[in-house]
């Protein structure tokens, strides 16, 4: 049976809280539209959150622990996902050479909150939230969240970095200035020369080497997500009511099409996902439910 320490223990228990609130707040979101015009394939009734649970088999046909997949197609959200993960066992030997601490030795334990939110109305942003607790011979808390509106709106944008820029300077000076950097500089997509989106925060490598490193980075993490818990709900509250044209549909399905694209080609924990046999369609589920390229 393995066992895990107060540290792991404490991350995994804090991702799945979080997740629970989140659900329950996005689903709030959907009783609250549940009058608002929806699209024709929307269901009837307001949505709710399917829960799917999986086991992962580690490389070397061990356990290797597993996750819980929750998607919501709504009338709000045309579908979004909220994944929990525990995963542990040993990197493969080529992975592990790109994962810091684990060329030395290979195995790893990683728990995280994964999230990605496709909106029916086009001028309701997309967004995206990760956080992650990563052990191998070294312990490290990593992640972030970016607003991805198809029709971009200033006030939305605003609104989204004040918040995240807060919770930064609440546990850093330099924190806003770095993290709103890389999360342009991570989310930048190189063959279409734009960003996927208008910008968060993104941050890695936050190295746990002391107890008192684990509390001041882990409070950091906590803040990261209870930021996004209560800006985005805010602003889906502010836009779900607003019209749209057929127009704007057609610019939100060519947009997902970009964010696409980023997730296949580019995109970190994509890779990881996939490299270290995790659920398929836990990992895909940040692919939206239709797009185009035209």
């Amino acid at each position: 049976m393995t066992t895990f320490d107060a540290q792991q223990l404490a991350a995994e228990s804090w991702f799945q809280s979080l997740r629970t609130r989140i659900c329950a707040a996005f689903e709030t979101l959907e009783d609250e539209g549940a009058h608002l015009p929806a699209l024709p394939n929307a269901p009837d009734a307001p949505g709710r959150f399917v829960y799917t649970p999986w086991d992962r088999t580690d490389h070397s046909g061990a356990p290797g622990g597993g996750g819980r997949m929750g998607v919501m197609k709504g009338r709000i959200f045309e579908k979004v996902g909220v994944n929990t993960s525990t995963v542990f066992g040993e990197f493969n030997p080529e992975f592990a050479k790109g994962i810091p601490g684990a060329a030395e030795d290979p195995r790893f334990f990683a728990t995280g909150i994964s999230l990605v939110a496709h909106m029916a109305n086009p001028q309701v942003p997309a967004v995206h939230m990760n956080t992650r607790f990563l052990v191998t011979t070294k312990r490290w808390f990593g992640g972030g969240a970016d607003l991805n509106p198809a029709l971009p709106r200033d006030d939305d944008t605003a609104a989204f970095k004040a918040a995240f820029k807060a919770s930064c300077d609440r546990h850093g000076p330099e924190h806003w200035d770095r993290y709103s950097k890389w999360c342009d500089e991570y989310f930048f997509v190189p063959h279409r020369n734009r960003m996927r989106g208008v910008g968060g925060i993104f941050y890695d490598w936050l190295n746990v080497e002391s107890d008192a490193d684990f509390d001041a980075n882990f409070a950091f993490t906590r803040d990261v997500g209870e930021t996004f818990l209560a800006a985005f709900p805010a602003i889906v509250r502010a836009r779900m009511g607003l019209p749209w044209t057929a127009e704007d549909r057609l610019a939100l399905l060519r947009y997902r099409g970009l964010y696409a694209e980023y997730n296949l080609v580019y995109d970190r924990g994509t890779t990881f996902g996939l490299k270290t046999g995790g659920n398929v369609d836990a990992i895909l589920m940040s692919l939206p439910p239709e797009a185009r390229w035209d």
